[in-house]
C-alpha cells in the first residue's frame, strides 16, 4: 500500500502496473510512450524539418519515449523527403562500426525486435532503406542498427503497431493534410506530436485539435527540457505530469483543514 506509485516505460507493463496499484487503490503517475507521429505540411523545407527530426531520432538511436516514431508527409515530397533525410543522417553518422556518436542498442532482446520490425516490414510489402554511408559490415556482437528508412508502410505491419523504440523511421504517404491529421485523430494518443508549419494560426488550429501529452511545433524532443511546462501522456501514452513544479504538485497530496471559530457554526 504505497503512497504513490510512478512508472516510466511501456504501454504494456503500464497497463499491468496501474491494474496492480488499483488493489490498494492507490495513485498512479503513468509515463509511458507510444506512436509520436510528425506531421510535415506541403510548404515546409524538407531540410529543415529532416535535421529537426534527426535530433529526436538521433538521440540514443531512437531509443527515448519521445523519439519520433514515424513521419506523415504528403504522397508528391515523400521521395524528396527520403533523399533529404538520407542525406541529413549520412553527414551526421558518415561510419558506423567504430563511431563514438553512434549508440548500440540496449541488448539482444531489444536489439532482436528490431531487427524482426524491419523483416516484418519487408515481408509484407514495405520498401526499406539502412543508412551505411560507408558500406561498411556491422561486427558481430555490435548491437548497432543502421538508420533504417521504411516506406510503403500499412497498419497491419508491426512497425505500424508498435512503440519502435529504435533507429527505424516509416514514411507514410497521404493524399493530404486533413487526411494526415485524421490518421492521428484515429490512433491512441501519442505521448508528444511534432508538427511542422510555417503558417502559425494554422499550427495553433492543429495543435487546439488533437491530443496528444505534448507536442512540438516545428522541432522535436525540445519541449522535454523546459522544466516550466508539465510533461506527461494522456490514454495509451500515460497518465499524470511531472517536470519542476509539477513533480511536486503530482506527488503530494492536498488536505483540506479548516479551523472553526468557536463562538459559530452553522
Amino acid at each position: 500500500p504505497f503512497d504513490h506509485l510512478m512508472y516510466t516505460g511501456n504501454t504494456e507493463i503500464g497497463r499491468r502496473v496501474m491494474m496492480a496499484a488499483a488493489r490498494n487503490l492507490t495513485p498512479v503517475t503513468l509515463e509511458l510512450g507510444g506512436k509520436s507521429p510528425s506531421v510535415i505540411t506541403d510548404d515546409y523545407p524538407l531540410d529543415k524539418a529532416a535535421a529537426r527530426i534527426l535530433l529526436g531520432k538521433g538521440v540514443n538511436a531512437g531509443q527515448t519515449c519521445i523519439a519520433p516514431d514515424y513521419v506523415l508527409i504528403s504522397r508528391h515530397r515523400q521521395q524528396a523527403f527520403v533523399e533529404t533525410w538520407t542525406k541529413a543522417v549520412s553527414q551526421r553518422y558518415p561510419t558506423l562500426a567504430d563511431n563514438p556518436d553512434v549508440t548500440w542498442i540496449v541488448n539482444e532482446r531489444h536489439f532482436n525486435r528490431i531487427q524482426a520490425l524491419i523483416e516484418d516490414a519487408r515481408a509484407k510489402g514495405a520498401q526499406v532503406l539502412q543508412i551505411n554511408p560507408a558500406q561498411e559490415t556491422i561486427p558481430a556482437g555490435k548491437r548497432i542498427i543502421p538508420m533504417t528508412v521504411i516506406t510503403e508502410v500499412s497498419d497491419d505491419m508491426r512497425v505500424m503497431q508498435e512503440e519502435i523504440f529504435g533507429p527505424i523511421l516509416p514514411i507514410r504517404a497521404v493524399d493530404s493534410m486533413p487526411e494526415a491529421l485524421a490518421y492521428v485523430k484515429d490512433r491512441p494518443r501519442p505521448l508528444a506530436l511534432y508538427y511542422f508549419d510555417e503558417d502559425r494560426a494554422r499550427a495553433e488550429q492543429v495543435m487546439t485539435e488533437t491530443i496528444s501529452g505534448g507536442a512540438c511545433v516545428n522541432d522535436t524532443v525540445v519541449h522535454l527540457a523546459n522544466f516550466n511546462m508539465p510533461f506527461g501522456g494522456s490514454g495509451d501514452s500515460g497518465a499524470g505530469a511531472y517536470h519542476g513544479f509539477w513533480g511536486f504538485s503530482e506527488n503530494k497530496k492536498k488536505k483540506s483543514v479548516q479551523f472553526q471559530s468557536r463562538w459559530f457554526s452553522p
